[in-house]
C-alpha cells in the first residue's frame, strides 16, 4: 500500500477544514495537493477544474435542484403548519406530546419536502416557542428539532439517496426510495421513545386527548400536502416517470398547493426561487468537488488499498461493517453529507459487496450513519440551524443531544445487521 498520497489527502483536508476554509474548497484543494503526488501542477490543476464541471454533468442530478425547489416551496406554503396539526391531534395527549409532535411533523415535512434543513427551519420556528411556553426547555426542544428533521433523508423523497445512486454506479433509485421508509421511520420510533422518557422525568405538561372528528379534519386539511408522497413516489415505482421527471412533478405540485394554500403568490416567488438557487450552488459546489477528490482517490488506487486493508484485518461481516460505521460516524463529524457519500461510497462500497451486503442495504446504513454527523459539530449543518432558531448555544444543547444520539446509533445498528429493514419493501415491488 502507498501511505503518501493517503496522508497527503487526509493531512491536507484536515489542516485546511482547522484554518477555516469552506469544506467544497478544502475537498478541491486537497485532492489537487494529492495528485501533485503522482503528476505535474498543470495538468494536476487542469484534472481538478475539469471534474469540478464533468462531475455534474448528469441528468440524475438535474433532479436535486427541482427537489431543492419544491422543498422551499413547500416550506413558504403552508405545509408545516397543517402537517403539525395533524400531528398534534395524533400524539398530542401523550407524555412529551409537543416533542411527539415536533418528531412525526418533521419526519411527514422531511419526507415531502426531501429536506433536513427545511424541516429544522420550519418545524423549530413554529413549534419552538409553543414548546417553550408548555415549559419545555428551550435545549431540550433544539435537540429534538436537531435530530428528528434528519430523518427526512432516509424517508423519500430523498436528494442524498439520488446521489448514493450516482456514486454507487447505478443503485436503483427507486429501490433506494423504497429501502428508505421503514428504517426512516424506525429512527423516528426511537426518537420519540426517548423523548417521551426525557419529558415524564422532567415533568412536561401533557395535551388535551383530541376528538377522532378533531384528528380526522386536519387529517383532510393535511391530506394534499401527504398525497404529494403517493404522486412522487408512487410514479416512481410504477414506472410512470423517473426520480428525475418526479422531482419536477414535485415543484409543479408544491406551487400549485401553495396557490391552493393561499400561502404563495407571484410576488413570492422571486425570492424563494432565490433561496432554493442559493441552496442548490452550494449543493452542486460540493458535488463537484467531491467528484474531483474521487478521481484522485481512483487515480491514487487510494479505494483498492483502504478496500485491501480493510479485508485483511477481517473477512467477517460483522466486524468490518462494524469498522466501517465507525469510520462513517468519525466521517460525518468533520465531512457534511453530500461529499461523504460521493467520496466514501467507492471506497466502502466494493468491500462490502465482497462480503455479499446488498448495495441498496449499503446506501441506507450509509445515509443514515451520515445523519448523525448532520446533528455534530464542527460542520453538523442541521446543529447549526436547529440552536441558531432555539437561541440558545451547542454547550447547552449537548445533554439533551446525547440520549437522542443513542437513539439514533441504535437504529444504525439494527439497520446494518438486520437487511430486511432496508430490502423488504422493495423486494415486494419486485425490485
Amino acid at each position: 500500500m502507498e501511505y503518501v498520497p493517503i496522508l497527503v489527502l487526509v493531512l491536507s483536508f484536515i489542516c485546511l477544514l482547522a484554518i477555516g476554509t469552506p469544506v467544497a474548497w478544502s475537498i478541491a484543494i486537497s485532492s489537487l495537493l494529492t495528485l501533485l503526488v503522482s503528476i505535474p501542477i498543470l495538468p494536476a490543476a487542469t484534472t481538478v477544474s475539469q471534474r469540478l464541471g464533468t462531475g455534474l454533468d448528469s441528468f440524475a442530478l438535474l433532479a436535486i435542484p427541482l427537489f431543492i425547489l419544491s422543498g422551499e416551496l413547500m416550506n413558504k406554503g403552508g405545509i408545516a403548519h397543517r402537517l403539525i396539526a395533524f400531528a398534534k391531534t395524533l400524539v398530542g395527549a401523550l407524555p412529551g406530546g409537543l416533542a411527539l409532535i415536533n418528531i412525526i411533523s418533521a419526519m411527514l415535512m422531511g419526507a415531502i419536502a426531501g429536506s433536513a434543513m427545511a424541516a429544522a427551519s420550519a418545524m423549530g420556528s413554529i413549534l419552538g416557542p409553543e414548546m417553550e411556553k408548555e415549559g419545555y426547555s428551550r435545549e431540550f426542544g433544539a435537540a429534538v428539532n436537531i435530530t428528528a428533521a434528519t430523518t427526512g433523508l432516509i424517508i423519500p423523497p430523498s436528494n442524498v439517496l439520488i446521489v448514493y445512486s450516482l456514486a454507487s454506479g447505478g443503485a436503483s433509485i427507486a429501490a433506494l426510495f423504497l429501502a428508505g421508509y421503514i428504517p426512516g421511520i424506525l429512527t423516528g420510533l426511537f426518537l420519540m421513545i426517548v423523548a417521551s422518557i426525557w419529558a415524564r422525568k422532567k415533568g412536561y405538561k401533557v395535551g388535551k386527548r383530541s376528538s377522532m372528528k378533531q384528528v380526522f379534519k386536519t387529517f383532510v386539511d393535511a391530506l394534499p400536502s401527504l398525497f404529494m408522497l403517493v404522486v412522487v413516489i408512487g410514479g416512481i415505482v410504477t414506472g410512470i416517470f423517473t426520480a428525475t421527471e418526479a422531482s419536477a412533478i414535485a415543484v409543479l405540485y408544491s406551487f400549485l398547493l401553495g396557490l391552493f394554500y393561499s400561502e404563495i403568490n407571484l410576488p413570492k416567488m422571486p425570492q424563494i426561487l432565490l433561496d432554493s438557487t442559493a441552496t442548490t450552488a452550494i449543493v452542486m459546489l460540493l458535488i463537484g468537488a467531491s467528484m474531483s477528490m474521487s478521481w484522485a482517490l481512483s487515480y491514487e488506487n487510494i479505494p483498492q488499498d483502504i478496500s485491501s486493508g480493510l479485508l485483511a484485518l477481517s473477512d467477517n461481516p460483522v466486524v468490518i461493517l462494524l469498522i466501517i460505521n465507525l469510520l462513517l460516524l468519525f466521517v460525518g463529524i468533520f465531512m457534511d453529507m453530500t461529499p461523504a457519500v460521493l467520496i466514501f461510497t467507492p471506497i466502502f462500497l466494493p468491500v462490502v459487496t465482497t462480503l455479499g451486503l446488498d448495495p441498496v442495504h449499503f446506501g441506507i446504513i450509509m445515509v443514515l450513519n451520515l445523519c448523525i454527523g448532520l446533528c455534530t459539530p464542527p460542520v453538523g449543518s442541521v446543529l447549526f440551524v436547529g440552536v441558531g432558531i432555539a437561541k440558545t448555544s451547542i454547550e447547552k444543547v449537548v445533554k439533551p443531544l446525547l440520549p437522542l444520539f443513542i437513539a439514533m446509533i441504535i437504529s444504525l445498528f439494527l439497520v446494518t445487521y438486520f437487511p430486511e429493514l432496508s430490502l423488504w419493501l422493495p423486494r415486494q415491488f419486485g425490485f
